[in-house]
């Protein structure tokens, strides 16, 4: 089959280089469509019970993830200069297109006793702007005795102020996000220039956009760093332009397709799928290296550009179709989940893989049997002394030292898995941001005068309609937010106990000390304030109380914050803390207390999400293996394949241990994505090893030798390449594609020593050629010996004229 296809690949390479252009063009005209992704991932199962809860909470409640807050600390915004800009800039954030909303002190209203129709009336501490700084201060002092704000808009620790703004979930979710929040910064931005007062941002929608925008950057920076890199390794590899200019033209015809397919497929760039490119081209590379290194060496032998490019895609055809399946596997195995951002990660990752195996076996032997034949100067890296020097000692190591090597790989398996032990699974709401980004700086400002920005719900259930207006109800729910005030994670809750409290305190003409529930003989009186003011606009008619208790009265809403504490304290905090106090309070009542809202989904997810990789690591191996087996027919071919690999995956997981990293959706994506690309080498070495050990006899010491020497060069060659392309992420700004980057990087180093040293050795110690017969059919496409003149004669090399380019 490989030979009809070489000969039909260069019969008709002007007809299929013209099919792959018009194809790249139409795929360049979709990729111009493709959107970035502005929410994040959908992670948990949309049937998972928490996620249910989730979605009918919101369907109940509104949104929890759609404020951006702007804080400050500085008391020079309590002059009337600064207060009077701080009011223009409220009132014009306002009318910002995609914001529905803005709390902040300018606009803060109380209530006031109406004891004529017996009603509460909500009215603005600022009807009418101050003019003078005495009247200012003066209002000053009924916003501080707001009991209702402290610990809300107001820190009553430092004195810090906070703006509040509510996003619509249309403007939050599509492309037009990004010009909403440029015009939220623009306008804060001249607010702290007319005033000298620094502003703090944070929350979901920012942080949203913020990494949405840095996704986008970086996609393109890795791209054309990626681009560079790999144009210089191939310039000193090959010291060809040649076979720098044309691979790097295939890998980047790859990332058009990439992108293109995107848009096919309906999927939008998101942090994962962003790095794709940049993979495609560190991982594309290596084919055209192969491909390269194999025809120089087979031009060599024969001086024949024709019957040498032929030879290449004949013997090692199905081998490099192999290394690419593999390859292929560690990204194909995220489609078996359910989760969309790892599914499409994988889809887009696997069709695109093959998509580069294609594009590679067409164009390299169609525009190298174009070009003028190598040099001598060009073919001198097939003698490569530092390599020899190298690949000699590993010979040594090998046939002389396997005990060493052994003793050496236990060795570091143990301490390895002894290192794995203090590897921590956690993860953050900001997990990817670096500590000292813009982000996490105002995070810690927010944390440290708020407590926390990050949203958390607690939803009460009483079981009956107007349950929550009993006491007894109130109450319980006051203890809780008692207990949760003393939480130093946490902001102060709000709820509808919260806008009793303020009710009392209005009833008794705002004394603060009076800021708490009713007693029994207070309570029908400011029941009966409440209720009259439901229809004239009052506190009980409003959109925001009714966003903390539903229709029937049935079910209370606590609305509070949590600091960015990562998954594990976060998981401590509720399970061994809030939850005990929830029991406590309410057991016997038979009322339903859950806690909810975005933070406990993205931490469920993460934990879910690191589950689902460890059954996508089982499941490579256990494809992987079923390629080997496939292509070898060998239970023991598997055997020596996975193990070194095993060993590899061992001694990363105990270089996280050994640095620190702790396991998270980012870092558990590694394993599998090495485990493919790193069988790759293994089942090249093996072939070359099996097709030796066929050809001379079964001298098994003979057929390493001979296997080192000839595909140990293209080994290291292919691992300094993916080492440098992958170590191109070292440089991202976010956490876990810098942690990506860096352990893919190290899992390729160690790969060397597994599938040069140490598989060796194993095939030394367990494999008796003697005892087993070769299956010759399968060894035929990368065997030199079985092709004859015969074979190149089907070529009919006389009739194909090769038309070469002025050099």
């Amino acid at each position: 089959m490989w030979s009809k296809l070489a000969l039909f690949i260069i019969k008709n390479r002007r007809l299929l280089l013209l099919l792959l252009a018009a194809i790249t063009v139409f795929m360049a005209w979709k990729a111009k469509d493709v959107e970035m992704t502005y929410d994040f991932a959908q992670v948990v199962r949309p049937d998972d019970p928490d996620m249910v809860y989730f979605q009918r909470f919101k369907k109940q409640f509104g949104e929890d993830g759609n404020v951006l807050v702007l804080g400050l600390q500085d008391s020079s915004i309590y002059r009337l200069g600064n207060f009077n800009e701080l009011r223009t800039l409220t009132d014009t954030l306002g009318k910002v297109q995609g914001v529905s909303g803005v709390l902040s002190i300018t606009k803060l209203i109380r209530l006031d006793k109406d004891t004529a129709n017996r009603q509460f009336q909500a009215v603005p501490i600022f009807r009418t702007f101050p003019q003078t700084q005495a009247q200012l201060d003066s209002l000053m002092q009924i916003v501080n005795q707001q009991e209702f704000y402290k610990g809300q808009l107001i820190s009553p620790r430092t004195g810090a102020t906070l703006l509040a703004l509510t996003m619509d979930p249309k403007y939050l979710n599509s492309s037009r996000r990004q010009a909403v929040m440029d015009k939220i910064l623009g306008h804060a931005e001249r607010f702290s220039k007319k005033t000298g007062i620094r502003l703090h941002y944070a929350g979901l929608p920012y942080v949203r956009s913020t990494m949405t925008s840095k996704v986008a950057g970086e996609m393109k920076f890795f791209v054309l760093l990626t681009v560079l890199i790999m144009g210089a390794t191939l310039l000193m590899f090959f010291r060809s332009w040649a076979a720098v200019v044309f691979p790097l033209l295939i890998v980047l015809i790859v990332v058009v397709w990439c992108i293109g397919s995107m848009v096919l497929l309906g999927f939008k760039i998101s942090l994962l799928t962003g790095l794709i490119p940049s993979i495609l081209i560190v991982i594309g590379i290596p084919n055209c290296t192969y491909l390269l290194s194999r025809y120089h060496y087979d031009y060599r032998k024969s001086g024949n550009q024709v019957l040498a490019m032929t030879r290449v895609v004949r013997k090692i055809g199905l081998v490099t179709l192999m290394n690419n399946t593999t390859t292929a596997i560690g990204f194909f195995v995220f489609c078996f989940t359910n989760i969309a951002i790892l599914y499409e990660f994988g889809l887009v990752a696997t069709i695109n893989i093959f998509a580069a195996f294609v594009i590679s076996f067409i164009m390299i032997p169609a525009i190298f049997t174009y070009l003028p034949p190598p040099t001598p100067k060009q073919l001198e890296h097939l003698d490569a002394k530092p390599l020899t020097k190298l690949l000699e000692f590993f010979e040594h190591l090998v046939l002389e030292r396997r005990g060493t090597v052994y003793i050496l790989a236990l060795a570091l398996v143990g301490l390895s898995a002894l290192s794995i032990t203090r590897v921590k699974a956690i993860s953050y709401m900001v997990d990817d941001l670096p500590k000292d980004s813009s982000v996490n700086a105002d995070l810690s400002f927010f944390e440290q005068h708020f407590n926390g920005i990050m949203p958390l719900e607690i939803v009460v259930d009483t079981g009956k309609k107007k349950g929550i207006l009993k006491l007894k109800n109130l109450e319980r729910i006051d203890r809780l937010e008692n207990f949760l005030r003393t939480q130093p994670e946490l902001t102060a809750p709000v709820s509808i106990v919260t806008f009793l409290k303020a009710a009392t305190q209005t009833f008794y003409n705002g004394e603060p000390d009076y800021y708490r529930l009713p007693d029994n003989s207070e309570k029908n009186f400011i029941l009966s304030y409440l209720a009259r003011s439901q229809g004239n606009g009052g506190p009980m008619n409003s959109k925001l109380l009714r966003s903390f208790v539903d229709d029937s009265s049935q079910q209370a809403r606590i609305s509070l914050k949590v600091a960015d504490i990562g998954s594990r304290n976060l998981d401590t905090l509720l399970a061994n803390k809030i939850q005990p106090q929830i029991r406590e309070i309410f057991n016997g009542t038979g009322m339903d207390v859950r806690m909810t809202g975005t933070t406990i989904i993205f931490t469920k997810g993460n934990e879910y999400l690191i589950n689902t990789l460890k059954e996508s690591l089982a499941w490579a191996f256990g494809l992987v293996g079923l390629v080997v087996l496939l292509l070898f027919r060998s239970v023991r071919a598997v055997f020596f394949t996975l193990l070194p690999n095993l060993v590899t995956l061992v001694l990363t997981g105990g270089l996280m241990g050994l640095f620190g990293i702790p396991l998270k959706p980012s870092t558990a994506l590694i394993f599998s994505i090495a485990l493919g690309i790193d069988g790759d080498n293994s089942i090249h070495l093996l072939a070359k090893f099996r097709q030796e050990l066929a050809s001379n006899g079964r001298h098994v010491r003979a057929a390493i030798s001979t296997t080192l020497r000839e595909a140990g060069t293209s080994m290291i060659y292919t691992s300094i390449t993916l080492f440098l392309g992958f170590a191109v992420f070292a440089f991202s700004e976010f956490g876990g594609t810098k942690a990506l980057g860096l352990l893919m990087s190290a899992s390729l180093l160690i790969t060397n020593f597994s599938n040069l040293i140490l598989l060796p050795s194993l095939l030394v110690t367990f494999e008796h050629g003697v005892d087993e017969e070769i299956d010759r059919s399968g060894l035929r496409h990368y065997d030199d010996q079985y092709h004859e003149e015969d074979d190149d004669v089907e070529l009919n090399l006389d009739k194909m004229q090769v038309k070469r380019l002025n050099s």
